[in-house]
């Protein structure tokens, strides 16, 4: 081979760094379009489905889904009831329903075990009468997910309907309709500000659910693992780009609820206008 110009190392540095500036300069890409193709490749590397096993998020979004659901319906006779009760009484309940939003989820998952566990009464009867194991199936993140998400749904819904000028409904009653018909046509749609906020902050906190998730369920992967046990699982073996693959799909699904509260938002205050 031929070599020109200076052989000596701080020659050799110069002709490589004058290399990298002619082939930026001279490559179609140019420096902009070699960030963009960086990029791109990172975000395959990220989403590629060779390279994800991707049952933890239909796990989560199954898991949130149910127990959102279940928080839905639980949150609002609760909240419905528990409004119409004595101011004594309904703080004491408000203490006990709204108690595993304060407490650590790993207390709140540590008193799971005691009442789902396969050893405990009510874990050995389904055990035992129906061949159901109520801890460490996918199923149990359920159990932990409506524990940790009930009290934002009550919460919110309670607040609602605190707020609801009754008179309506008295006027409603006036006409001959039923309380059910009340409920459904007038007091829900005058309150669906609070219930779709406790929903989408009940379907969140079940979604991002680790503590009593972890302790119920554990990690087994194609069988219990969930967005967040996959990220600390991952974290913790040192696998950092895995992580971040999961951490990303995390923040889009955030944002795109987010997104979608904000948009119903602005279509109900725009019908509503005069």
């Amino acid at each position: 081979s031929v070599t020109c110009g200076d052989s000596s190392p701080k020659g050799r540095a110069s002709g490589e760094t004058g290399n990298f500036a002619w082939t930026a300069k001279a490559s179609p890409f140019g420096r902009g379009g070699i960030a963009q193709a960086m990029t791109e490749r990172a975000s395959l590397l990220i989403f590629e489905d060779k390279l994800m096993d991707w049952y933890p998020l239909w796990n989560s979004l199954r898991i949130a889904l149910i127990s959102c659901a279940a928080v839905f319906f639980l949150g609002i006779f609760a909240a419905y009831y528990i409004a119409k009760l004595p101011r004594t009484v309904k703080g004491v309940l408000d203490v006990i329903l709204t108690l595993p939003m304060v407490l650590p989820p790993t207390v709140v998952g540590y008193f799971l075990l005691l009442l789902f566990g396969a050893k405990r009464p009510l874990g050995l009867f389904f055990l035992e009468h129906f061949g159901v194991k109520l801890v460490m199936n996918w199923y149990s993140a359920i159990f932990a997910s409506i524990v940790v998400a009930f009290p934002l749904m009550y919460r919110t819904a309670r607040g609602a309907f605190e707020s609801f000028d009754e008179t309506l409904a008295w006027s409603a009653q006036t006409l001959g309709q039923s309380n059910t018909w009340i409920f459904w046509r007038v007091r829900m749609p005058c309150c669906r500000q609070g219930i779709l906020a406790g929903t989408v902050l009940a379907f969140a906190r079940a979604l991002g659910e680790y503590g009593a998730t972890s302790m119920i369920a554990g990690y087994t992967p194609g069988r219990t693992a969930t967005i967040a046990t996959t990220v600390y699982q991952l974290w913790r073996t040192n696998d950092e780009l895995g992580a971040m693959r999961w951490v990303l799909v995390d923040i889009v699904i955030s944002a795109v609820v987010l997104l979608a509260v904000n948009l119903l938002e602005k279509k109900q205050k725009a019908g509503g206008r005069p």
